[in-house]
């Protein structure tokens, strides 16, 4: 469960860096060197992996690029830590991340200290240009912390144990949400995407007028008890409410519920960091593809919303609040009824560049434009997303088959 206990980007700098650094630390402290070195599928990483990784994303791009009197650690990290940067040279093939038994997760707490010291040492006469790079290497780690999450739930997902990172209590079950309410969003000319001051990441921008039809937005999250009725229904075995791509993965691979569902005599449970509980019908749902989303959608009578219709809509909430993750433990939806937190949320919108976008100058300018195509957005905040990470123009994106990712959805429909 969250707390308002959170590092914000007010923070001085040197606080905000060791605040976000020890977040990582205290979400791998559970693990065994094993556990911090499996890796359960190609789009995962091992949690060790993650923490060498946003390390080297310091002590490259701030590090060695601004700092004249720093040395690497070793060298040889810089093949086994990048991670797609074409303009840093060769790396180890994503799939195959799993395959690194050395260096063994206490060395690489050692680099990740060594690195650490180096960078407090630097901070007071970093320049300008390190200094924002600094900026986005801290919201670069609080995006692999969210990672970290899901690719550690994958890789206990596949134990036959069903053993839980973290053993919690047993809860009571929370009371059933009131039927959805629609509430009429704003329509005509209205702004997007990220202009001002504070940090964004470059595909948040740059601001731009859209055009909003009459519509209007559910005033909470699609919940586990909806989603039972729509299996129930046989909402996995009509093809009219799939696309065709969907429906090929559905058959294909036999989806009949939410990613980490478990159907027995006893009913439906649910996998979670906190080990195999029943499913709550009170939850948002969680664990489900676009194509999933768009099915239930469709046949709930509505749609999903478009990207500009969710940010116009959250343009006045809180980004901070709702539940989102403020330390280390077994995250999980419980409904705030908040637009941010719980689980992000698919919308019909493809992951492009919005008008007049220009890419980040330099090697860093890899890090969203060359993935735009052939993905969906996600909008506002997980249970999982470090709290004030996230803002309306924030863009997540996912390709629409994946499922490990804690992502639900709020329906939408015309007027």
């Amino acid at each position: 469960m969250a707390t308002r206990a959170r590092a914000s980007a007010e923070q001085e700098p040197a606080a905000r860096f060791e605040a976000v650094r020890r977040l990582s630390r205290d979400i791998a402290a559970p693990l065994s060197d094993a556990d911090a070195t499996i890796q359960p599928m190609p789009d995962a990483s091992p949690a060790k992996w993650h923490l060498a990784h946003t390390t080297w994303f310091f002590e490259t791009f701030v590090l060695r690029d601004h700092v004249d009197w720093y040395r690497p650690f070793d060298e040889r990290y810089a093949y086994l830590f990048n991670s797609y940067y074409e303009g840093e040279g060769e790396r180890q093939d994503r799939p195959k991340r799993g395959m690194l038994s050395r260096p063994s997760l206490a060395e690489l707490l050692d680099y990740r200290r060594h690195v650490d010291e180096a960078l407090l040492r630097a901070l007071p006469q970093l320049p300008e240009q390190a200094v924002e790079l600094l900026e986005l290497g801290l919201n670069h780690e609080q995006q692999h912390q969210e990672l970290m999450l899901m690719d550690m739930l994958a890789a206990f997902a596949e134990n036959p144990l069903l053993p839980a990172v973290w053993q919690t209590p047993g809860s009571t079950a929370a009371p059933l949400p009131e039927p959805v309410q629609w509430i009429e969003n704003r329509s005509g000319i209205h702004r997007i995407g990220h202009e001002g001051p504070g940090f964004a990441f470059d595909c948040e921008g740059p601001g731009h007028e859209v055009l909003l039809r009459p519509h209007a937005l559910a005033d909470r999250l699609v919940t586990n008890g909806e989603w039972l009725s729509f299996i129930e229904d046989g909402g996995y075995t009509q093809p009219a409410l799939w696309l065709s791509d969907g429906w090929a993965r559905v058959r294909e691979q036999e989806v009949e519920a939410p990613l980490y569902w478990i159907r027995s005599d006893a009913g439906w449970s649910r996998f979670g960091l906190d080990g195999l509980k029943p499913v709550n019908a009170a939850e948002p749902v969680c664990h489900i593809s676009y194509y999933e989303a768009d099915a239930f959608a469709r046949w709930a009578g509505a749609r999903l919303p478009t990207e500009a219709e969710w940010e116009a809509a959250a343009s006045e909430s809180d980004p901070a609040g709702g539940n989102q993750l403020d330390r280390a433990g077994p995250v999980r939806p419980t409904g705030s009824g908040e637009m941010f937190g719980d689980v992000w949320q698919w919308t019909m919108s493809a992951f492009l560049p919005h008008p007049g976008f220009e890419p980040a100058q330099g090697t860093v300018g890899e890090y969203n434009g060359k993935f735009m195509c052939g993905q969906m957005v996600l909008k506002g905040a997980s249970c999982a997303t470090p709290r004030g990470h996230s803002r309306a123009s924030y863009r997540n994106f996912f390709y629409p088959h994946q499922r490990w990712q804690f992502a639900g959805l709020r329906l939408a429909r015309d007027l």
